[in-house]
């Protein structure tokens, strides 16, 4: 049953009750609709563009913005079903679909994205060679020691790889997907962080603090057998 479903039939059982009680026990009926609403978080969609709604929702504890003067910084949660989605193709039955579950479900993956002046961040540095090109090979290469996952009790987590696609000054941010090994560390607390170290744009340093129960409980796709 989705979010919606759970709505409608919090409604029909308000309006059944408010039409045989009177209002003496109308409060209490109230509040008991209104707790079935509240625990159905829904986190299974049927399809990626309703999944990625969900997640680009700040609300919902999957997408962090942060501005440190003219840089701004976002970071998103990236489902391991939208992983599987991508590798799937037209025609798949379940035991491929629980194959690349299992094959993407070992790692946790987060969307970068950093820009200055709502542009690339190597645009910044054009027009000083020697600068733009150590940028262009800190963004290729060496993120592993500039962004990093913490769990709660300060332990660093590897990052396993990272994808930096160049845009050539395309796109008005600068695009990263990291990639971290699911460490039974990072769940053991109550949160956990991305850090961001100063890139040369004197912002300091950057973090993000991203609940784990959210993590634990993450969005999904309803896949349906098309074999």
């Amino acid at each position: 049953m989705n979010l919606t479903q759970h709505t409608r039939v919090a409604k029909r059982i308000t309006r059944r009750f408010f039409s045989r009680t009177g209002n003496t026990n109308r409060r209490a009926i109230l509040l008991v609709a209104l707790v079935l609403c509240a625990g159905c978080k829904q986190n299974a969609f049927t399809t990626e563009a309703e999944l990625w709604a969900f997640v680009r929702n700040a609300d919902n504890g999957y997408h962090y913005e942060k501005k440190v003067g003219n840089v701004s910084y976002s970071l998103t949660y990236r489902p391991t079903d939208v992983l599987v989605k991508q590798e799937l193709g037209d025609l798949y039955t379940k035991k491929d679909v629980d194959s690349l579950r299992k094959k993407y479900q070992q790692y946790l993956y987060f969307n970068l994205s950093m820009s200055s002046h709502g542009q690339e961040l190597l645009h910044s540095k054009v027009g000083d060679k020697s600068t733009f090109g150590a940028m262009v090979h800190q963004l290729a290469f060496g993120m592993t020691d500039k962004v990093h996952l913490i769990s709660e009790k300060r332990d660093t987590i590897p990052m396993v790889d990272y994808v930096y696609p160049r845009m050539y000054g395309m796109a008005n941010s600068t695009n990263l997907l990291l990639v971290y090994p699911k460490d039974q560390k990072l769940f053991n607390g109550k949160s956990l962080y991305v850090t961001v170290e100063d890139l040369g744009f004197a912002t300091g340093e950057v973090r993000f603090k991203i609940p784990v129960k959210n993590l634990k409980e993450a969005p999904r796709l309803n896949f349906q057998n098309t074999l």
